[in-house]
């Protein structure tokens, strides 16, 4: 019974990550269709991203995107815009808070 128990666990366990894995690459698709014209270099002009954008920044998982953020996406990707994105959205970065090699400045008042 303690073999058949374990077995279940071990199965829902790789059911979740399986899951996880999923939904990160879920949101960076979303996040690639739904947002990357909004924080594309160069980082002038900054335009207002549209409500899809906006309801992809509320329900992924940022610190995860965050942490797939290489060099190499940095190169495409202006984190000027993306922070500027997210703040309009209602989601923004704390100052201090790493995204990448990025690191969110001090705010200016």
């Amino acid at each position: 019974m303690a073999k058949i128990l374990l077995g279940f666990i071990i199965v829902l366990a790789a059911i979740a990550v399986a899951t996880m894995a999923e939904g990160r690459d879920k949101d960076r698709e979303d996040m690639i269709r739904e947002c990357k014209k909004y924080e594309m270099f160069p980082a002038t002009p900054k335009i207002d991203p549209s409500p899809a954008c906006c309801a992809v920044w509320k329900r992924a998982d940022i610190p995860c995107l965050c942490k797939r953020m290489t060099k190499e996406v940095e190169k495409e990707w202006c984190m000027e815009k993306v922070i500027y994105v997210a703040k309009y959205c209602g989601k923004p970065f704390n100052p201090g808070y790493k995204c990448g090699s990025y690191t969110v400045p001090p705010v200016v008042q």
